[in-house]
C-alpha cells in the first residue's frame, strides 16, 4: 500500500482506538438497591450481562404453566438523590411498562387493570443518574463533526465519558395467591455508545426499555435474560413498536410507542419528552397509570 493510502488509514486506526477506550472507560456505575419492594429477596443469585448487573430468582415450571398477566404500572418514588422531577421519573417509568407490557404480549395475554391473572407483574425503580444534558450536547456536537469531515465512513464517535445516567430497577412476578415465582434487581449504566439524549432524563429513559425487556424474557421464558444474544421484539409486536396498535388492550394505557419519530428523535438526541408523551397519550377510556410510591405498593 502506498503513502497515501497509509494516511487515509491512520486517522482511522485512532478513532477506533480512542472508540474502544472510551468505551471502556466512560461508564458511570450503577448501584444494585433493594427498595423492599419485593415480597422476598431470598434465593436471588447472580446473574451479570456483559453491560449489565442484576439479581434473578425464577420459578421455571410455574412461569411456563402460566397464561395470563395483569401487569401493574412502575413505581418510581421521589428521593433527594435522584435529580429528576416529575414528569422526568413519570415517563421514564412508562416506559418500563410500555416494553414490559409490549414483550409480555409475546407469549402472554394480558389482562386489564383489576381482572383476575395467573401472574401479576409489578417494577419499582430504585435508583437513577440524572444525565448531564451539556455533555450530551457536546458528544452530539462531536458526532455531527465526523459526519462532516469522514461522510460515508462507518466509524462510532464515542459519547465524552463524563455525565452518563444510570438506573437501577427491582421487579417481580407474583401469582394469584401472591407468591413470588420471579424476581429481578437489576442496574444498569450509560456507557460511551450510548445515545446521547441532551435531557436529565436520557439515559434512564432508554435504559428504561432494556430493562423491560430483560425482565418480560425471564418471566416468559424462566430462565437468565444474559449471555445470549440481546432480545429482540417479535415480528409480530413490530407494528406496535412503531407506533400502531398494541395486541392487547390492556397496553394501551401506557400510551403509544413514539414509533419513527422516536427514533429520529433519539438520533438527534432530542429529550425523550420531545417525542414520546408517555400515558397522556393513552387513548380515551383506558386506565392511567400512576407513578406509585413504594409504600403504596407494599400496602397492596
Amino acid at each position: 500500500m502506498g503513502l497515501p493510502g497509509i494516511s487515509r488509514l491512520v486517522p482511522l486506526k485512532w478513532t477506533a482506538l480512542a472508540s474502544l477506550a472510551l468505551t471502556t472507560a466512560g461508564c458511570a456505575t450503577a448501584p444494585l438497591e433493594r427498595a423492599g419492594s419485593l415480597r422476598s429477596y431470598d434465593s436471588l443469585a447472580d446473574a451479570n450481562g456483559l453491560v449489565t448487573r442484576a439479581q434473578i430468582k425464577a420459578d421455571k415450571k410455574e412461569l411456563l404453566e402460566a397464561k395470563t398477566i395483569r401487569l401493574e404500572p412502575t413505581a418510581f418514588p421521589a428521593r433527594p438523590d435522584v435529580a429528576l422531577n416529575d414528569d422526568e421519573r413519570k415517563l421514564v417509568a412508562n416506559a418500563i411498562s410500555r416494553e414490559m407490557c409490549l414483550r409480555l404480549s409475546e407469549r402472554f395475554q394480558i389482562v386489564l387493570p383489576g381482572e383476575e391473572a395467573d401472574l401479576i407483574v409489578r417494577a419499582t425503580v430504585t435508583h437513577a443518574t440524572a444525565t448531564n444534558a451539556t455533555a450530551s450536547a457536546a458528544s452530539q456536537a462531536a458526532s455531527i463533526a465526523k459526519t462532516v469531515a469522514l461522510p460515508g465512513v462507518p466509524v462510532p464517535v464515542p459519547r465524552l465519558p463524563v455525565g452518563l445516567g444510570t438506573l437501577s430497577v427491582e421487579a417481580e412476578a407474583r401469582n394469584f395467591a401472591g407468591v413470588q415465582k420471579a424476581a429481578m434487581v437489576w442496574a444498569r449504566s450509560a456507557n460511551s455508545v450510548s445515545t446521547a439524549r441532551m435531557a436529565k432524563d436520557g439515559d434512564a429513559y432508554d435504559l428504561a426499555s432494556e430493562f423491560g425487556a430483560d425482565f418480560a424474557k425471564l418471566v416468559s421464558t424462566g430462565e437468565s435474560p444474559f449471555g445470549g444474544l440481546p432480545s429482540l421484539p417479535a415480528a409480530s409486536t413490530l407494528p406496535a413498536k412503531l407506533g400502531g396498535a398494541p395486541k392487547y388492550a390492556a397496553c394501551e394505557q401506557y400510551g403509544r410507542f413514539p414509533g419513527l419519530k422516536g427514533f429520529v428523535g433519539a438520533g438527534l438526541g432530542l429529550p425523550p419528552d420531545w417525542t414520546d408523551k408517555g400515558a397522556d397519550e393513552a387513548r380515551p377510556g383506558t386506565p392511567q397509570p400512576a407513578v406509585a410510591s413504594v409504600e403504596q405498593q407494599a400496602s397492596r
